[in-house]
This record gives structure tokens, sequence and C-alpha cells, in this order.
């Protein structure tokens, strides 16, 4: 990777997937090379009811494809709603495909199922791929070095059910981990070349963060986005940036000791170079709106 001050490549991809939340629509700006958009989120409430579904009228003129995000909170939540032959998982598969009809796609983003509900997940996912018609289904699924033994999330076997699988190449490090790196290039690399493997460049999208984290003392780490990096760095006169592996980190004291990791357009270039080496075609960022602006020069539609 070139040294900050050096010009950095232009990445190429099929498709660049940009995320953006209800209320921060005014972050997605006209012109940015954006093929879709993954429009977060609608959730399943306490009684296994679809709510919250952002309005796709307030995304404008977007000329590219907009997909429905969904979330179900909590193992136990999951469970509920996944039961086959249950009344609710029939009365929310209707409301998905219904809550799709305005959008191109549907984006399944459960984190928590439970191990035990492995086999109504995946009929779930193949029940909605059946309802949805044209429309594209893809899934947002944990990140992977290796197959793992009785996974939810294996990839080998949702691959078949969806359009895409988007990878979330990030929280390598997390609030309740020690300091580090969100997603270290190497980790990276790891869960790109096993996800290249089992999946395929067709249906892979590989995530990546535009956010970092703080950890001040034992506990107390904390997300930011680019521009919060920016006031921490100016509000704390840090004077000195260093790099681990390409990822740029700082180090300041205020009555307790911080350490914080965030990306830059040097490391995302870095990682985005990196895959496309790989073979990856396909990309997709957490989130517009968290980012240094600098980035969208250094990408570019295929």
């Amino acid at each position: 990777m070139p040294p900050p001050g050096e010009p950095l490549k232009v990445s190429v991809f099929r498709e660049i997937w940009g995320y953006v939340t209800a209320g921060a629509e005014d972050s997605l700006r006209p012109g940015l090379p954006v093929t879709d958009v993954g429009y977060c989120f609608a959730d399943v409430n306490l009684y296994g009811t679809l709510v919250d579904v952002p309005d796709r009228r307030k995304l404008g003129s977007f000329p590219g494809r907009v997909h429905l995000v969904v979330k179900c909170d909590g193992g136990s939540r999951s469970h509920f709603v996944l039961k086959p032959g249950s009344a609710e998982r029939a009365a929310l598969i209707a409301d998905l495909v219904g809550a799709t009809r305005n959008f191109d796609g549907l984006q399944i983003d459960f984190e928590d199922v439970p191990r035990q509900d492995v086999q109504p997940y995946y009929t779930f996912l193949r029940e909605l791929r059946e309802k949805l018609g044209n429309k594209m289904l893809t899934v947002a699924l944990r990140a992977r070095t290796r197959k793992v033994d009785n996974d939810v999330y294996d990839y080998e076997r949702i691959k078949p059910l969806v359009d895409r699988i988007l990878v979330m190449a990030y929280d390598e490090h997390w609030s309740g981990s020690r300091p580090g790196s969100i997603a270290s290039l190497q980790w990276c690399k790891n869960v790109a070349v096993y996800s290249l493997k089992v999946i395929g460049e067709e249906k892979l999208v590989m995530g990546l963060p535009f956010y970092g984290r703080a950890w001040a003392g034992a506990n107390h780490a904390q997300a930011y986005t680019y521009t919060g990096i920016e006031r921490i760095i100016r509000e704390n006169r840090v004077t000195e940036l260093q790099r681990e592996n390409g990822i740029p980190t700082f180090h300041y004291d205020a009555n307790i000791s911080v350490k914080a990791y965030y990306e830059d357009e040097y490391s995302l270039s870095a990682r985005m170079e990196m895959y496309r080496s790989l073979g990856v075609k396909s990309v997709g960022f957490w989130r517009i709106g968290q980012e240094t602006p600098g980035v969208w020069n250094l990408l570019q539609i295929e």
C-alpha cells in the first residue's frame, strides 16, 4: 500500500453496495458509484410482526437497485418467527413479500438464529425465494474463515437459496474484545479466500466497514464514524498517527488510556485492492454517511 500522500489506485467492481439507514437518506448523495442500496431497517417486533418499513420514496431518484433490509434481534424472537407451520411465520412471510413490492429485493439480516433452528431458517429462505418471484433475495452473514460445525450460517448450504450473500467482514474486534482493527487486512484476506471458495464470485458481496472503534480502559469501547474520529483527534490534540498493517491507529490519554482504530482512504484502498486482486467482483459498505469522503474517488463501477 502506498504511504499516505501518494496516489491510490481506483478499484473497479461489478457491484458496489452501500447501506443507508432510515433518517439518513441525505447521505446517499447523487452521483456516488453505487449500484445497490440496502435500506435499513425494517424490524420484526416482539409479536413477530413486520414494523418500521422505510419509505422507498425517500431515496428520491437513486437509479440503482434498492433492497429492503430486515433484521430480527435476539435468538428467542428468531425462534418464534421461524417455527414451521406457525401462523406468525406465515404472516411474516406474507408481510415481507408485500413490503418488498416497492423494492428491487429483500435482504434478511437475522444475526441471532439459534442452532436448533438451522432447518427452519433454511426453509424460511427457500419459501421467500419462491414467493418473491423476480425480486432479488439476499442475506447478510457473519464472517467465516473456515467451515464451522453445526453452523446456522453455513455458506455452502445457503448459497443455492439466495441471489447474493453479503459477508460482514468487520467486527473482528468489537466492544467487548481487546483493542484491535475492526477488520485487519490479513483476517479480511482469510475471510475472502474462504468465501470465494465456498460462495463463488457470482453471488459473493464482501462487506467493508466505514466506521472505527475506540477502547477506553476495560470494557468501554465505542464505535465512531470517520467524522467522529476526526473530532477526537482534534479535541485531544493527537499529533502522532501510526499504522498497524495498513490500518490507521492512534493513542492518547484522557484520565484513562484510549486506543482507537478507524478507516481512512488508505486502509480502505488497501482492502479494496486486496479483494479485487483475489477475484472479488462485488463489495458492500456499512454504512454510507460514516465514511471519509475521499473513498468515493477510489471506486468505479465496472
